[in-house]
């Protein structure tokens, strides 16, 4: 299997748990991993037989920037779950979503949930 890669997205947008979160919006990073097989358009130089991922990036700006929702997962299942659909020659993806900037205390760079659907060998 070949893959596309969509590294560190960011954007913003009001999901979490916490009441601050729906009303003062974080950053979120996210990655998506495309399995798709590449061959035919390495030989035939056509983007019809791949993946625009101009319109993978603007599904997950879509989403992320878009209905709120309490969780993490929620958010990266409709990333999983609507890229396998709209794009047909994705036969799998990993997604992983990262919050830098998370309302808990401590001392961490991020926190981040990965998800992985569909075929990916």
């Amino acid at each position: 299997m070949d893959f596309i890669h969509l590294n560190e997205m960011e954007f913003y947008g009001y999901h979490g748990v916490f009441p601050e979160e729906k009303k003062l919006g974080q950053r979120f990073r996210l990655t998506v991993s495309l399995a798709v097989d590449l061959k035919q358009a390495g030989q035939t130089d056509e983007l019809e037989h791949t993946v625009h991922y101009g319109e993978v990036y603007e599904t997950c700006r879509a989403i992320v920037e878009g209905q709120p929702k309490k969780l993490v997962e929620a958010v990266a299942e409709e990333v999983a779950s609507r890229i396998l659909s709209e794009f047909p020659l994705v036969k799998g993806i990993r997604v992983q979503l990262i919050k830098p900037d998370p309302p808990i205390p401590g001392h961490y760079k991020s926190v981040a949930i990965e998800l992985t659907r569909g075929e990916w060998t």
